[in-house]
């Protein structure tokens, strides 16, 4: 309800409260008996996540214990290969392989890539060491990379001889940055060192990170006592190749539903070395650990993720099943009460918010009718206005309230010019919206033309209102219209006299043209006749010069009748319609080369055509189109003993290359103009006319041609064909 002044009246407290009272000790015991609930879960909840919580402790300190145990099974294998070193003083490349053989590293160690021996070689030894390898039949031994050093450790056994481990023989490990720590870290200290991350050269392009174990081996069975002892007996090193992934994947498989990493912490700087695998949507962990160890010489650092909580803590479910229990119990008794209260307070809030909206309603159809641009009314039964927007007043010149009891119909003027334009142009949709355009009578001014839109709108209870009519004033835009379809006649009357005039125009030059050759023939036929009778009857009466100047006269009358007829034949391109089928170019192509071959037998030229190429156009015009491009490449390529022609497409265009003469491209303009020629007539014979008949016949295909080139390396021609069609 509104208060006098006309603004809703606020709703007192009590009313807001009075759907609560009755519920006041419900909710107390509702709050106590929830707290009661939450308080117990609480308590079981925490026990069994501090359970779940230690039990993945433990297992990600046997996980890491597992990876400690399983490099040293690689540290027993290399100390195999250290202790064959110490029985034979330097085995053979056999004992070697022997001693990997026996040991399985393929089945028993997945991650090892192998096992192998670098020595430990000065500068003034390496010479020595390349003669007795190539003695003892083994080959060249390539040490790499190149460059002079104290020291070296070339790769010289390692096994399984595969070819990637084949690839890595000779490698001076000593001369690589990482490898060289650890392995002056075994030789210092006489024990097993592990190197950092490494790139291993087996791997090649592969991106993979991998460990070195590396075992020194002295000369005797014992270990020399002080770093300079070890030095000086020092053989080389025993070491073990190994991928992280594979080596990881060996020890833990899955990790047990665990995510994990791997870091080197090395000398407080951190290198990724293993990550597990994760979906991409991968639920945030249960708990977290971390796990850091020594591992010969190297820090460890293992970062855990345990699954997530469902997975982590299952028997959460019960818990959450009877927390769930709990809170069914102590809101099924409230729930009744409560719904009895909040039913009541939802009526009585709609039924303020139907209120508000109301007020907001009749407050925007108010700010429409006032300030719309387009003139409206309300309608009675009757048909007379009820109300009128300021724009209605602006249309028909009188002010809004001297409208009000107006009939609508009384403002146009309803001649029978004006009812067969009304009914012609109107319309009615499914809604009731009917739509028509009438002659409006303006006080003060001309008629004007008004579109009227009549819309079903219903007033309020006991409101006399039945449709809102919009009107807007079209004089303006018919005047246009009218103005548009004046002009449109004209132009279609200005084409038609184009089309009749370039008609006859075109008529008049094929006449023409047949006129010219048909006049031209005439003195052509009569010069290369009497010069044929006076080479016949006089020929001994002519010297070897007349004989030639007679030979000129008719190789000239003979190449002006070639002349006539390729013009004749370009004149023949701009007439009749193009007659659009699908064509095959890749087999037409293939038929134009094969007679090119069968009328130049002599000459091989390699020509590649692309298959599926096809097209939609006139199959007579692009057959001459072919013709003349794939004939141009066969004879500029005279005189190639690899002569080559391709036509295919590139980058949405077709292409016909050739690597024959080719030409200057500052003439390239001079190539598609009629009887123009970039080469000598006697090098290369021809007319001057095939190019540009090409360039007719791709134009009135609606498409481009161009052409690029160089003297003495080729030329190519690009040509589109709109509507081309990609078979590939």
């Amino acid at each position: 309800m509104d208060d006098p002044s006309g603004e809703p009246s606020k709703p007192s407290l009590s009313r807001w409260l009075r759907p609560i009272r009755g519920h006041l000790w419900a909710l107390v015991v509702l709050l106590v008996s929830l707290a009661s609930v939450f308080a117990l879960w609480r308590v079981a909840y925490d026990r069994e996540m501090r359970a779940a919580n230690v039990e993945f402790i433990g297992s990600t300190q046997e996980f890491a214990e597992q990876l400690k145990q399983q490099v040293v099974s690689y540290e027993l294998v290399a100390g195999g290969g250290a202790a064959l070193f110490a029985s034979v003083n330097r085995p053979t490349p056999h004992q070697w392989y022997g001693y990997a053989d026996g040991m399985e590293l393929s089945r028993r160690f997945p991650g090892m890539v192998g096992l192998g021996f670098a020595g430990y070689v000065s500068q003034g030894r390496l010479d020595d060491l390349q003669v007795e390898w190539r003695q003892a039949g083994w080959g060249l031994l390539d040490v790499r990379p190149d460059g002079e050093r104290d020291y070296y450790g070339p790769i010289l056994y390692l096994e399984p001889r595969s070819r990637e481990n084949l690839s890595a023989i000779g490698f001076d490990m000593y001369s690589e940055t990482v490898r060289h720590a650890s392995m002056q870290a075994a030789l210092d200290s006489g024990r097993a060192s592990l190197s950092g991350p490494v790139h291993l050269i087996q791997d090649g392009a592969e991106q993979a990170t991998s460990l070195l174990l590396y075992l020194p081996v002295y000369r005797g069975a014992d270990r020399p006592a002080t770093t300079d002892a070890r030095r000086e007996a020092m053989l080389g090193w025993v070491y073990v190749p190994f991928r992280v992934d594979r080596f990881v994947a060996a020890v833990l498989g899955d990790g047990g539903g665990m995510r994990f990493r791997i870091h080197d912490v090395t000398g407080g700087t951190s290198q990724l070395l293993f990550a597990s695998a994760s979906g991409q949507a991968q639920q945030p962990p249960a708990f977290t650990h971390a796990v850091e160890f020594d591992n010969y010489g190297r820090r460890w650092r293992m970062e855990f993720d345990s699954p997530p909580l469902a997975e982590a803590v299952p028997r959460l479910q019960s818990l959450q099943n009877t927390l769930a229990l709990g809170l069914f119990s102590s809101l099924l008794m409230y729930a009744v009460a409560w719904m009895l209260a909040r039913t009541e307070s939802r009526a009585h809030g709609i039924a303020l918010r139907l209120t508000e909206e109301f007020r907001r309603s009749e407050q925007r159809f108010r700010v429409a009718m006032t300030y719309s641009a387009i003139g409206k009314a309300l309608l009675d039964s009757q048909g007379a206005i009820v109300e009128a927007n300021p724009s209605m007043g602006t249309i028909v010149g009188r002010s809004p309230e001297s409208l009000v009891g107006v009939r609508f119909d009384a403002l146009f003027e309803d001649d029978e010019l004006s009812a067969q334009t009304a009914q012609a142009g109107a319309s009615t949709d499914a809604a009731g919206v009917h739509r028509t355009t009438r002659r409006l009578h303006r006080a003060g001014g001309e008629p004007r033309h008004a579109q009227l839109t009549y819309a079903p709108l219903p007033g309020n209870v006991g409101q006399d209102i039945v449709g809102l009519v919009q009107v807007e004033d079209v004089t303006e835009r018919l005047r246009a219209q009218a103005r548009v379809h004046a002009l449109n006649r004209t132009l279609e009357a200005r084409v038609a006299m184009r089309t009749r005039e370039l008609s006859q125009a075109n008529q008049e030059l094929e006449a023409f043209a047949y006129s010219i050759s048909h006049d031209l023939r005439a003195p052509l036929r009569a010069i290369d006749g009497f010069s044929r009778i006076l080479a016949e009857r006089y020929s001994e009466t002519l010297d070897e010069a007349g004989q030639g100047y007679l030979g000129r006269v008719r190789n000239a009358a003979s190449r002006m009748g070639e002349l006539i007829d390729a013009l004749l034949k370009m004149s023949r391109l701009s007439r009749g319609a193009v007659k659009r089928e699908h064509v095959d170019l890749g087999r037409m192509a293939g038929e134009v080369v094969q007679e090119l071959r069968e009328a130049d037998p002599g000459r091989d030229v390699r020509v590649e055509i692309a298959p599926g190429l096809s097209v939609d156009g006139d199959a007579t015009l692009l057959r001459n189109l072919l013709v003349n491009l794939l004939g141009n490449a066969w004879k500029f390529t005279l005189g190639r003993d690899d002569g080559r022609i391709e036509f295919g497409t590139r980058a949405g265009e077709f292409f016909v290359s050739d690597n024959g003469a080719g030409f200057d491209q500052q003439y390239v303009d001079k190539l598609f103009r009629p009887f123009q020629r970039l080469h000598d007539q006697e090098q290369f014979a021809g007319h001057g006319i095939g190019l540009a008949s090409v360039k007719r016949i791709v134009e009135r295909h609606g498409g481009t041609i161009r052409a690029e080139g160089r003297e003495g390396e080729g030329a190519t021609f690009y040509f589109t064909l709109p509507g081309e069609r990609a078979e590939h």
